[in-house]
């Protein structure tokens, strides 16, 4: 057989090329099985997080729907993994007459993170977005609501209870201070339910027992038309 300077010959070298693919072959193959145990070891510690977003305010002249595309998309590259995306929607400022027009979506997303630093996270979002915290119902850069996290009640059913059932004049003068989940404003407001439906339409109330859909169905009609698609 026909040999090379380095002394192998033409077999040699076929033995060669067949053994280093099939190295490669192998690392692809090692490699692929630990992204898939690394996301299926991520699968079984995420937890399933609805969020809502809403900006009614300009920044560096970016309108109200890129910023939330923006943020959409700060969100992905940090511990969310995005799963889906409703439409965008615009919707008038709640209460009415506080604003501009919002333009409001809701994400599902998945991550390994507790309630409360998912809830940090987003904080440091809006921050990035320019959100500025004071006057409650001001215009917003950037708006951030944890809604819920699968179907965890925290911190307590009776303080998720009240918060729910406070009247909108207390609602306008106070706020908690500290994280409820489910968020206890979801069923009242079309601006969450509409976009909710479209990624979580069968996520079910684990404290008013109701579905996406059903919470939407008991709204006023006129409140769900105020919503137009971006």
């Amino acid at each position: 057989m026909c040999s090379d300077r380095s002394g192998r010959t033409r077999a040699d070298w076929v033995l060669f090329i067949a053994r280093d693919w099939a190295t490669v072959i192998r690392d692809e193959h090692q490699c692929a099985m630990k992204q898939a145990s690394e996301l299926g070891d991520f699968d079984q510690k995420s937890k399933n997080m609805l969020i809502a977003l809403g900006s009614n305010a300009t920044l560096g002249g970016m309108s109200p729907d890129t910023l939330i595309r923006a943020a959409i998309e700060e969100m992905q590259s940090q511990t969310f993994m995005i799963r889906s995306v409703s439409r965008l929607y615009l919707s008038p400022a709640f209460p009415a007459g506080s604003g501009p027009d919002y333009v409001n979506a809701v994400v599902s997303a998945k991550s390994t993170m507790t309630p409360l630093e998912a809830l940090s996270a987003l904080h440091a979002i809006e921050a990035k977005f320019g959100r500025q915290r004071g006057l409650r119902w001001a215009p917003r850069t950037m708006d951030l609501d944890l809604l819920a996290v699968e179907s965890r009640v925290s911190p307590s059913r009776a303080t998720q209870i009240k918060w729910r059932k406070m009247p909108l004049e207390d609602q306008m003068r106070q706020s908690p201070d500290r994280l409820i989940l489910p968020h206890p404003r979801i069923q009242d407001r079309a601006f969450v339910l509409v976009p909710m439906a479209d990624v979580a339409p069968d996520w079910r109330h684990p404290v008013l027992f109701r579905t996406v859909r059903q919470m939407l169905d008991a709204l006023p009609p006129e409140d769900v038309a105020a919503l137009q698609p971006v």
